[in-house]
């Protein structure tokens, strides 16, 4: 395997990591959790679902810039000469990160605190503020990942 081939490859398994995670708990999990959970024992399940899933989105958050960074230079000598649309890529990547933190660092919290008390409508509202983030970074996720897979030349 190449250099470029690892670095690539790891790259895109952060990526997938990442944006398939936030697919799947938005598309398949939610709805599930829905319908066969009630109020608490849903808020319970998505406390545990982000605490777990949040360890492998931290892995992501710090695997994407190092690879990125690997592959600019692999593939194309440097920032100077790397096309625009991964210089978007690299801002829409600071924005999903911003999200995320804001999530990781003020929801979840008030998330697992509000669990803690039992304060279910506390965090039913919450967990609707998370859904909606969640909701916005899975957009900019995907877009991320048509903008890689198109490589406009804008």
């Amino acid at each position: 395997m190449t250099p470029f081939a690892l670095v690539y490859t790891l790259h895109l398994l952060a990526a997938l990591v990442w944006v398939g995670g936030m697919f799947f708990a938005w598309m398949i999990l939610r709805p599930a959790a829905m319908t066969a959970l009630e109020g608490p024992a849903r808020l319970k399940l998505w406390v545990e679902v982000f605490q777990r899933f949040f360890v492998w989105v931290w892995v992501a958050v710090v695997l994407l810039p190092i690879s990125g960074v690997g592959l600019i230079h692999l593939r194309f000598a440097g920032f100077e000469t790397a096309p625009r649309y991964v210089q978007v890529m690299m801002g829409l990547y600071v924005v999903m990160t911003a999200l995320f933190i804001r999530i990781q660092g003020l929801q979840l919290p008030a998330l697992r605190n509000a669990v803690t008390a039992q304060d279910w409508p506390t965090g039913a509202a919450v967990l609707g503020k998370i859904r909606r983030l969640v909701g916005i970074n899975l957009l900019i996720g995907l877009l991320v990942v048509a903008i890689g897979a198109a490589r406009p030349m804008f």
